[in-house]
């Protein structure tokens, strides 16, 4: 007989007080004082603490199964750190349980209840309850406290957590067509990004150097347009097996994939496999430089649209998410009116595919309906036609958002058209002063990789700042603060070093030891 919520919730509240009891003097705590990141809404302490060890027995209420897959990847994530393992424990002093609740009008909201004997999280979706395992997850200290019993136990303070983001769309970008990165590579930095409660992944899959997606009605793609990157190298590409591995990826950490095909500019390693898509009339060669602008398709040309048909129609059929980022940005040789024609045609097709059409904010120039979005990087101008049209934005100015940008003159990666941008830079801006919040669909930070070429390089433009950039989205300007901000960044330094993260040491944080 498959139980009701209801009569789950009575089983566990009937747990709950027949549990044995023990005697433990815990020291002074502060859940206010924790080091979690983002930022949560609401937070009271209540100065005990809550002992996860190996008498803490995990529960699940809830009728859906994705809360059951939340609670093990929970279990296992601590299995791995601490030893613990929850799903074997021969008595219980304590509980961790995860329920399903109602009232929840946040998809991604959730709330702790922390006691002495008990550690309660509720929420209404199980990607509210994924991103609550987060908190969970860094509320737990690096060291288990050996002083208090004859064996190990990790002391999470008690008290009470209500959360939930501030935008719902929270996202960063890697360039995967300037330099190519590996299924495993993409896959650690997806968990990292989890762990901050990121929700979205935007991966740059074509440009000018390279051609990373297959797609089967056209091979030369990736026969041709793949095999080399910005100062040459081997290139690389993802089978659509390996694209659906990253996707599904993704998705059991509760994040969606964005995929973009750059066009109609930054299109020259597709003109390199198929000539006839060429609009600028030169002579198509192999590009390994940085340049930008020079690459066009014929807007003007039928086949480029069934061609630009099967691409999307391919890629869209692998990608469950809402989205299809057409790019749109710096087509410098394309002439204005068929930049604008493109565009719209190419919106129509991204529409029948089921799909909302992202661009770079220059495709505000085009009369583009009300679904579609555009990403602000450079031009002001554009983000207010885009507003005009009623269109979201995708807050991404490259003077503080771009992770490719270095952190200072020293920095070993980076470019710096956009300026410096150390931690603090990163970190001290407020999207929600640019534009009304009811245009903003969120925030992403994007990650060029011209001057990368692997995880570790990688990682080091990457983190922290990216961490920031997670808060930024998640947290509400009220809850924000750089003195307070850079003591629990410090502090995460011990997860990004367990993790074999190679961030960059700021001069502005103490995260060298």
């Amino acid at each position: 007989m498959k139980l009701t919520t209801s009569t789950l919730l009575i089983v566990l509240l009937f747990t709950l007080s027949c549990q044995p009891k023990r005697e433990i003097k815990f020291p002074t705590t502060n859940l206010e004082e924790a080091a979690v990141i983002p930022k949560p809404l609401e937070v009271s302490a209540s100065s005990s603490g809550f002992a996860l060890d190996q008498y803490t027995k995990l529960s699940v209420v809830s009728e859906d199964e994705a809360f059951e897959d939340v609670a093990n990847y929970l279990s296992d994530k601590i299995k791995s750190r601490t030893g613990v393992d929850l799903k074997n424990t021969s008595r219980n002093y304590t509980q961790l349980s995860i329920q399903q609740a109602e009232g929840f009008t946040n998809e991604e909201g959730y709330e702790l209840e922390i006691r002495q004997d008990s550690l309660i999280l509720k929420a209404g979706t199980a990607a509210g309850a994924f991103r609550g395992i987060q908190t969970i997850r860094q509320l737990i200290p690096e060291e288990a406290n050996k002083t208090l019993t004859d064996y190990p136990i990790w002391v999470i303070p008690t008290g009470t957590i209500k959360d939930e983001p501030q935008f719902g769309f929270r996202s960063t970008m890697l360039d995967v067509a300037r330099h190519f990165f590996t299924v495993e590579d993409v896959k650690k930095y997806i968990d990292i990004l989890a762990y901050y409660k990121l929700n979205t992944f935007h991966m740059h899959l074509t440009d000018d150097q390279g051609w990373r997606i297959e797609i089967k009605s056209w091979p030369k793609l990736t026969e041709v347009g793949s095999t080399t990157g910005v100062g040459g190298g081997p290139g690389g590409f993802y089978t659509q097996e390996d694209y659906k591995e990253i996707v599904a990826y993704a998705a059991e950490r509760y994040i969606t994939v964005i995929p973009e095909v750059d066009m109609p500019g930054h299109t020259n390693s597709a003109s390199l496999a198929y000539p006839f898509l060429n609009g600028n009339g030169k002579e198509i060669e192999i590009v390994t430089s940085m340049a930008v602008g020079y690459s066009t398709f014929d807007t003007r040309k039928d086949t480029v649209y069934a061609f630009i048909d099967d691409v999307i129609r391919e890629i869209s059929a692998m990608t469950p998410g809402p989205y299809f980022h057409i790019g749109g940005d710096e087509s410098l040789v394309t002439k204005d009116d068929d930049y604008v024609y493109f565009i719209e045609k190419v919106e129509k097709i991204v529409s029948k595919y089921g799909k909302k059409m992202i661009g770079w904010d220059e495709v505000a120039t085009a009369n583009l309906g009300s679904g579609a979005v555009a990403q602000w990087w450079n031009s002001k101008k554009n983000a207010d036609l885009a507003i005009k049209l009623n269109m979201k934005l995708i807050l991404s100015p490259a003077k503080k958002a771009y992770l490719d940008m270095k952190y200072d003159d020293n920095s070993e990666f980076g470019l710096r058209w956009a300026g410096y941008i150390p931690v603090d830079t990163a970190y001290i801006w407020n999207p929600e002063s640019y534009f009304p919040m009811e245009n903003v669909l969120g925030v992403e930070a994007p990650l060029w990789s011209e001057t990368i070429r692997t995880l570790d390089e990688l990682e080091y433009l990457a983190f922290p700042r990216v961490i920031g950039y997670a808060e930024l989205g998640w947290s509400t300007q009220e809850n924000r603060n750089w003195e307070d901000y850079k003591k629990r960044l410090a502090h995460h330094r011990l997860f990004l070093d367990a993790n074999g993260v190679n961030y960059y040491k700021s001069p502005v944080i103490e995260m060298e030891h």
